[in-house]
């Protein structure tokens, strides 16, 4: 009973630190908003930009990890981490094409079906059953995700196309499936993946980009832009996700959403309203009390360890 009790516990402070690692990732991608906003040049040339950097750094703090060994490293992955690079890659690119086919909050609340998909998915693939605490937290967060971008049907009541909602799906599936297959293989080394996902965004922007016009200081910024906004928050995702229940890290994911409009309302002062305001504080609150669940539920599991040694102790175990 100890030892089970003990596991428990290992467990837990296992899966805190996985979703610390998933939402440090979500802090650092949420300031991708500002930096767009920053640069001077047409979306697919910070597509191509960012992800060309994103796959260089990456692949800088791969070789010095692994050294000759990082051929090996990039073989192991196997089909899936090709898999995975292939759902960032897909996730990257059909977020562009969508805002160019239909309205923000329509891809914001549809990418906000994520933690849902990689629930189900989870399930379906691995057996992984969804707590209800969970459930509900994702069920709230995705009511303040409808209510944030609720200001811009008030605004423009435009409903958009089914190309483009179709393509914001497609987001939120590609990122789900990416999550459930990083804890699925999860004693896989994915940090290649990454990297090769950040290639094939490259790639994929490459026809529609004019790099050759960007300017030095656009350059310097683009490249901060892929290494560390995007490339550093897929070291801490791919560390985290694999750590913590798929939907958990999805729902987790959705801080970027709720922080990303705050970092532009303070650094270009645009108010984002209260409507954001208030969904933003609904989705907060939401991974504030399921992670107070956590909390609790652990501290149970350390109760029951610590009352089973002490019963072990005196005999009467």
């Amino acid at each position: 009973m100890s030892a089970t009790a003990g596991l428990a516990v290992g467990e837990a402070a296992r899966e805190r630190g996985g979703g610390l690692l998933v939402a440090a990732a979500a802090l650092c991608w949420s300031t991708g908003g500002l930096i767009a906003r920053t640069v001077d040049t047409d979306p697919w040339t910070t597509v191509f930009w960012r992800g060309l950097a994103c796959a260089g750094f990456l692949l800088v703090v791969i070789a010095a990890r692994a050294g000759r060994d990082t051929g090996r490293v990039f073989a192991a992955m196997g089909w899936a981490g090709l898999a995975v690079a292939a759902c960032f890659a897909t996730a990257s690119t059909c977020f562009i094409l969508a805002l160019r086919h239909t309205t923000v909050a329509n891809v914001l609340i549809i990418q906000s079906l994520s933690p849902f998909i990689a629930g189900l998915l989870g399930w379906v693939w691995m057996g992984e059953r969804v707590a209800g605490r969970t459930w509900a937290a994702m069920g709230l967060a995705l009511v303040g995700s409808a209510i944030m971008v609720s200001r811009y049907f008030v605004a423009s009541p435009a409903a958009g196309s089914l190309r483009g909602d179709l393509l914001a799906l497609m987001v939120a599936l590609s990122f789900a499936t990416a999550t459930v297959l990083l804890r699925r293989w999860r004693r896989v080394h994915m940090l290649p993946a990454a990297a090769l996902a950040g290639l094939l965004t490259a790639l994929a922007a490459f026809a529609s980009a004019e790099p050759r016009a960007t300017a030095p200081a656009d350059l310097l910024l683009l490249a901060f832009f892929g290494a560390v906004q995007l490339g550093f928050g897929m070291i801490l995702f791919t560390a985290g996700a694999r750590r913590i229940p798929v939907a958990e890290a999805s729902l987790i994911g959705v801080l970027e959403s709720v922080l990303g409009p705050v970092w532009v309302w303070l650094v270009f002062g645009e108010n984002p309203g209260v409507l954001s305001l208030l969904g933003g504080a609904i989705v907060l609150l939401a991974l504030a009390a399921h992670t107070a669940a956590d909390l609790r539920a652990e501290r149970g599991a350390r109760v029951d360890q610590a009352g089973s040694r002490k019963r072990s102790s005196t005999g009467t175990w």
